[in-house]
């Protein structure tokens, strides 16, 4: 690491570092999921199947979640965030060198350990110096940053005429970069320990789920959401009749209206209150995922939804996270994360298993009921949730 920095420079390096490794993961997901399911999908294997195989990713990442706080204790920020990103390198280049679904599966697995172990670092280790006043603010940017490399990742499908091996190539050489610019300019640290009596695990989950579990809702939601969309809609696009051009055009339309709402959302969270800017916009999202059936495979019509229901719930992560953050005792935070990341592998894992079913089931269009249904629900369930006081509930 260079110690000719400056202190103002040591402290927004590392910020502005966190940002670009969660552009480069959201690019590996944002291109990953859809062009595999194409793949499939061009093979004749059944949406089912499709679907099953790509909650590989997410059981990976939920596996990994299992773990993340105890390695994180361990081996500190630097360390797992090189970890996961190593992860990734070494398994994405070797995708379109095989064609056997179980290698792949092997495959899926170990780039969801990579993306948990990356994502799981970063987002903690942001949430945890952010000052409260301005968490919104930076936790929004931290969701901008994925939302940016979210709708990158999809246009590498537009070099697959080059040969099936340029994304991935040209994806491996941008982590090669990031793992160098990590290992130069971040700082080794580590989380703080808990103190004697504050580790039952037992007490410690039960407390944060009796003070934020409503919170800790729109992580789930998330992963539900990413996972359909991009391993759902690229089959759901090819069945009622748009191109592969369309889809991989359509996708980042969706991240496009997330980098557009996503730091106002944020800074609103800030001076009003994220509950209700969380309601808000899952009701709005929600209302907007219903009407992608109406409007059958008619572009710029789904161009619209996608970026209002992109912009709407595409912080829904970031400003879960945030919100637990202004609820729970700053020793719970990193096992709040634990618990977030749990929850996106597992809403992660339903929604590509539930979308291929419905879609196999010859109703595609239910694919965005059961999508938009959850957000108004997720809005109504809201009004039934208080904030209590951490005082007397401190471990």
């Amino acid at each position: 690491m260079t110690y000719l920095l400056s202190k103002t420079n040591k402290r927004i390096s590392p910020f502005v570092i966190l940002l670009s490794v969660i552009v480069l993961g959201g690019v590996s997901q944002g291109l990953l999921l859809p062009l595999l399911s194409i793949f499939m999908e061009e093979q004749g294997i059944p949406s089912s199947v499709n679907g099953m195989h790509a909650a590989a990713l997410y059981i990976g990442s939920f596996a990994m979640s299992l773990v993340a706080e105890r390695v994180l204790g361990v081996t500190g920020f630097k360390k797992l965030l090189l970890g996961g990103l190593i992860v990734v390198l070494i398994s994405l280049p070797l995708f379109p060198l095989v064609t056997n679904l179980k290698l792949w599966f092997i495959l899926r697995l170990l780039v969801g350990i990579g993306d948990s172990a990356i994502h799981f670092t970063s987002q903690l280790w942001l949430v945890l110096v952010s000052p409260p006043e301005r968490r919104g603010r930076n936790i929004s940017l931290y969701g901008m940053s994925y939302g940016l490399g979210f709708s990158l990742g999809p246009l590498g499908i537009h070099l697959l005429p080059l040969g099936k091996l340029l994304p991935f190539v040209i994806l491996a050489v941008l982590f090669v970069v990031m793992i160098m610019i990590v290992i130069v300019r971040m700082p080794d640290m580590h989380p703080e320990k808990l103190e004697p009596g504050e580790g039952a695990t037992e007490r410690k989950y039960t407390l944060i789920y009796k003070l934020a579990w409503f919170a800790l809702l729109p992580s789930l939601l998330y992963g539900y959401m990413e996972s359909s969309m991009n391993s759902n809609f690229p089959i759901y696009g090819l069945r009622i009749g748009l191109s592969t051009g369309e889809i991989s055009t359509l996708l980042p339309f969706f991240g496009i209206g997330g980098l557009i709402l996503q730091l106002p959302l944020g800074i609103l969270s800030d001076r009003f209150g994220r509950k209700g800017i969380l309601m808000v916009a899952g009701l709005l999202g929600g209302l907007m995922f219903l009407f992608v059936p109406l409007c059958g495979n008619q572009f710029w019509a789904l161009v619209i939804l996608f970026m209002l229901a992109g912009g709407l719930v595409g912080s829904f992560f970031s400003l879960g996270l945030a919100y637990a953050a202004d609820l729970l005792p700053r020793h719970l935070i990193p096992a709040a994360n634990v618990i977030a990341s749990f929850h996106f592998s597992f809403g992660s894992i339903i929604g590509p298993n539930l979308g291929g079913q419905v879609m196999e089931m010859g109703r595609a269009g239910l694919l965005f009921t059961l999508l938009g249904s959850a957000y108004v629900i997720f809005s109504i369930v809201g009004l039934a949730f208080r904030k209590n006081s951490t005082k007397k509930l401190e471990i």
